[in-house]
């Protein structure tokens, strides 16, 4: 069911019980969809039938990242992830621009690429025209393969031919199978499409096809995300919204320029797109590829976001990559919290699903920026890394607060030092 408010104040003070039992009033969550939550949601043996060669499970912290505005529409955002920050960082950038109305999202259309590559053609620009000659039946034959996908509106759509003329191989023919593939992700439709043509393709070219597979650079299959939020809203205790806007777009800046940093910083907006990809049983693999290999589309590496001022002085953001995400078959369907993922969302097309994932992403390259255009990295994540080395050093948990906070204070985050603080905590409570 839709969310009426994604508000959830407080929520980080609450026990996990108790979040689970905010999010399921929020979302109609049943009893045993809770269950499925706390008691793991995957059994061993569908995990069996999953992959090869299973032995057991491992499980991953499932959060739920609040505030979010989509379209005009609140959502929870179920993510699935080790790293800590990254769902309180989503969810307060969430928060901050819901008075602005949030995120903004559009899509270009669900078009995956099966690729079909030739080599040993003698006349590889006459034969890209011999096979852009035999569009129709390539169509027609591809689409005789999936007559569920042709009937929902999808299949076969369009091919493009390219000569690859720079290659150890000499001249390549790349024939491009365009398929809409609906609310799937799409790779076996699109590969058992790229195999049956393949022969055709053989006789056309008298060429030899050594590839017939889907590309990850799903360039016809793009979400997009924009935000804008005035300065205001970004100020901090110490720091105007002013110096936090232009710190903004300064760090973007040097983002675009320098690709050892547009790495780091794209690796930022993917803190945020793959938690969701995995809690939905999307291919997190695929979205990674297909994101990096777009940033380098211009034969540099490249910032993915752009930030800019507006002629108001409005922070805004923008986010554009290939985003192939299905909500039928694989993972997605197999898995229990997979599905699970997808009603507390409440999406209903795969379109839906990759806009909300491309503005999450947005949000998360907004707050990785805030902070590092501030405060820098360390003083936010110095806390996060104490709660962590208080747990290794076997700290009870009615102490581990005040172990936390003193080894901030003094900067000092170790597992010796925190038995060391324990110590002194156990003698002041003697």
């Amino acid at each position: 069911m839709p969310v009426n408010n994604s508000r959830l104040e407080g929520l980080y003070r609450l026990t996990c019980q108790e979040r689970l039992e905010a999010v399921a009033q929020k979302t109609g969550l049943s009893e045993s969809e809770k269950q499925l939550l706390t008691g793991g949601g995957l059994p061993l043996e569908t995990a069996n039938h999953m992959i090869e060669n299973v032995v057991g499970l491992f499980p991953l912290p499932f959060a739920i990242a609040s505030n979010f505005i989509i379209n005009h529409r609140e959502y929870l955002i179920p993510m699935v992830v080790e790293e800590p920050s990254i769902v309180a960082a989503a969810s307060f950038m969430a928060k901050l621009t819901r008075d602005s109305g949030g995120f903004i999202t559009s899509y270009s259309g669900p078009l995956m690429i099966a690729q079909i590559h030739v080599i040993n053609v003698g006349d590889p620009y006459g034969a890209r025209i011999a096979l852009l000659e035999n569009k129709d039946h390539f169509l027609e034959e591809a689409n005789q393969l999936d007559r569920t996908l042709v009937s929902m509106g999808g299949g076969a759509q369009d091919i493009e031919v390219r000569v690859i003329e720079d290659s150890s191989l000499g001249p390549i023919v790349a024939l491009h199978l365009i398929v809409d593939v609906r609310d799937a992700m799409g790779a076996n439709a699109v590969n058992t499409m790229a195999e049956r043509l393949a022969a055709h393709v053989e006789k056309i070219t008298g060429g030899i096809v050594v590839l017939r597979i889907l590309s990850n650079l799903a360039d016809r299959r793009l979400a997009r995300a924009r935000v804008s939020v005035p300065p205001k809203a970004l100020e901090t205790a110490e720091f105007s919204g002013e110096f936090v806007a232009e710190g903004i777009v300064r760090a973007y800046r040097i983002a675009d320029a320098d690709p050892y940093r547009a790495t780091t910083h794209n690796k930022g907006i993917m803190n945020g797109i793959d938690p969701i990809v995995v809690a939905t049983g999307n291919d997190w693999r695929a979205i990674e590829a297909g994101a990096h290999a777009y940033a380098a589309r211009s034969g540099r590496y490249r910032s993915l976001t752009t930030w800019e001022r507006d002629h108001q002085g409005n922070l805004v953001g923008t986010l554009e990559l290939p985003m192939a995400v299905g909500i039928v078959g694989g993972a997605t369907k197999t898995h229990p919290l997979a599905q699970l993922s997808l009603k507390i969302l409440g999406v209903e097309t795969a379109a839906e699903l990759a806009q909300i994932i491309v503005a999450v992403g947005l949000a998360q390259n907004m707050a990785a920026l805030r902070v590092l255009s501030t405060e820098g990295v360390q003083r936010g994540h110095m806390e996060l890394h104490a709660r962590n080395i208080v747990i290794q050093a076997g700290i009870p948990a009615e102490a581990r607060d005040w172990v936390v906070d003193a080894m901030v204070q003094a900067r000092d985050v170790r597992v010796d030092r925190a038995k060391e603080l324990f110590s002194r905590w156990q003698a002041r409570t003697e």
